[in-house]
């Protein structure tokens, strides 16, 4: 990772190979490889894919588990030696809306955050804003939060990636459309 790069949102659906991608960004950096997880293993099922990812990343990654405090986390492990992967932004604000945490501040805060990082960060994100509107008014929260945060982390980060059936698709900095008179 070029020490310009300070900071990464890669985004997509589920199983689009967000995380995977996040990891192999983050290993190619040379650094110290932080992850900070927000997941929690509420039922067995959950326990396993923590269990799973956690042995897919391998030694070479020290894990530090945080459902609600991503701010306080962010602001104690980074630092210019390391890279921090946030895998991901989409449980994290799940965790604070089934906690009833202002979410709307939250996610400011978190945007005004990043720029003041000490050292690099991977947020990883889903895309739930394109598909069908969900059925719950606790679900249509839920997209339109998500994409809200999605928005305020993709206005502070330097590069911006959409992952798609498992490719890589690097929207930010893009170029604008040039349109010809």
């Amino acid at each position: 990772m070029s020490e310009k790069v300070r900071s990464v949102l890669v985004v997509g659906g589920a199983r689009s190979g967000k995380s995977i991608y996040a990891q192999s960004l983050a290993e190619r950096s040379g650094r110290e490889l932080i992850l900070i997880a927000a997941a929690q293993a509420g039922d067995a099922e959950m326990a396993e894919r923590i269990a799973r990812h956690r042995a897919e990343r391998g030694a070479g990654w020290q894990t530090i588990e945080e459902p609600m405090k991503l701010l306080e986390a962010l602001r104690a492990a980074a630092d210019p030696a390391r890279v921090i992967v946030v895998d991901c932004l989409t449980l994290w604000l799940t965790n604070l809306m089934l906690a009833e945490a202002d979410v709307e501040t939250e996610s400011r805060e978190l945007a005004r955050t990043i720029p003041a990082l000490r050292g690099p960060v991977i947020f990883v994100s889903n895309e739930v804003g394109q598909g069908v509107v969900p059925a719950t008014e606790l679900g249509r929260r839920f997209r339109d939060a998500q994409g809200r945060l999605n928005q305020a982390v993709v206005a502070v980060c330097g590069h911006v990636v959409l992952m798609n059936a498992g490719l890589p698709l690097q929207i930010k900095p893009a170029r604008a459309p040039d349109i010809a008179l």
